[in-house]
């Protein structure tokens, strides 16, 4: 009997390290990557001690739109805005600290407040005093925490389903639990398991295509940006975001899709009652990432916002 336990014992080793092996998936080398990836107008600037990466482009003397990706994502996601918008604006995007191309932080400092130095350093670098800062998701608890650092450079603010509100199970000022699921992340990356967890982001129909869901798996697969994620995950400590958000001057445009099933377009209303100066549009038929599922109906939205004065009333409040 124990022979057999030994031999069972033994095979279901011996499934586990092959199912390990078919599953184990490396970083990809950064020099191939940035060959398909960063193209020009794709450029890498040192910035605070990181190689970021940064799209300037549009015309220089135009009023300046920093567009802020959200988590696990690149500034390839605002790319079918720019034919859209950089007729009269100047867009400014960057792969943020941990994620991309820009890749790890040697710091080692995945904070908001870090976040918000590389923005601020990133602006003086080129050169720009004000822009209207977008951010997206995570990307949009960068933004609104950028705009309380520093009122004087924000002209507007674009709030697209952004983070900030604690979920249920979660409190404010405490260090997050990491899942132990979570640790096996720098070791395999399933495509399969990436398209379904994608999947929940997108709700209008063939947006996420093989070629699309290729791009985010290959930046997900940069040097040392899986090992970053983890880093970054214990270190997002929430605050209270009512008190900040009270602080924002700036006109503000709340960007929702309809069907958004990863920060519902409900979430709205707590961002209006903070907000001293807000409006919200909601897009019927889009999920989370607007810029990508319906670049023309989110980009008119945002041309609206700009091209009109805000008085902090609107028909969507």
């Amino acid at each position: 009997m124990k022979a057999v336990l030994l031999a069972l014992l033994a095979a279901l080793l011996a499934a586990l390290a092959g199912a390990g092996w078919y599953l184990y998936d490396p970083d990809k080398p950064r020099a191939a990557l940035e060959a398909r990836w960063a193209p020009p107008p794709s450029r890498f600037m040192d910035v605070l001690g990181l190689r970021l990466h940064v799209r300037d482009t549009g015309p220089r003397e135009a009023p300046v739109l920093l567009l802020i990706h959200g988590f696990g994502s690149s500034l390839h996601t605002w790319e079918a805005w720019a034919p859209l918008l950089e007729d009269r604006y100047r867009l400014i995007r960057l792969d943020l600290p941990g994620f991309g191309l820009t890749g790890p932080d040697a710091s080692g400092d995945y904070t908001d407040e870090r976040s918000i130095a590389v923005l601020r350093a990133l602006l003086d670098q080129l050169g720009v005093p004000q822009a209207v800062v977008v951010g997206s998701s995570m990307g949009g608890r960068i933004a609104w925490r950028f705009a309380a650092a520093e009122p004087g450079r924000v002209a507007r603010l674009v709030l697209m389903a952004p983070d900030g509100f604690a979920s249920p199970g979660r409190d404010y000022d405490t260090v997050p639990r990491v899942p132990m699921l979570m640790r096996v992340l720098p070791y395999t990356l399933p495509r399969f398991l990436l398209r379904q967890t994608m999947t929940n982001a997108y709700a209008v129909p063939g947006v996420l295509t093989d070629q699309l869901l290729e791009r985010y798996r290959d930046m997900l697969l940069a040097p040392g940006v899986r090992r970053a994620i983890l880093a970054r995950l214990p270190q997002t400590v929430l605050p209270p975001p009512e008190p900040i958000l009270a602080t924002i001057r700036a006109p503000v445009l709340l960007l929702w899709g309809a069907l958004d099933r990863a920060i519902p377009a409900t979430h709205a209303a707590d961002y209006l009652r903070a907000l001293p100066d807000a409006r919200a549009v909601v897009l019927p038929g889009v999920g989370h990432v607007p810029m990508e599922e319906a670049p023309e109906a989110s980009a008119a939205a945002l041309r609206a916002f700009l091209d009109h004065g805000s008085d902090g009333k609107d028909d969507d409040r």
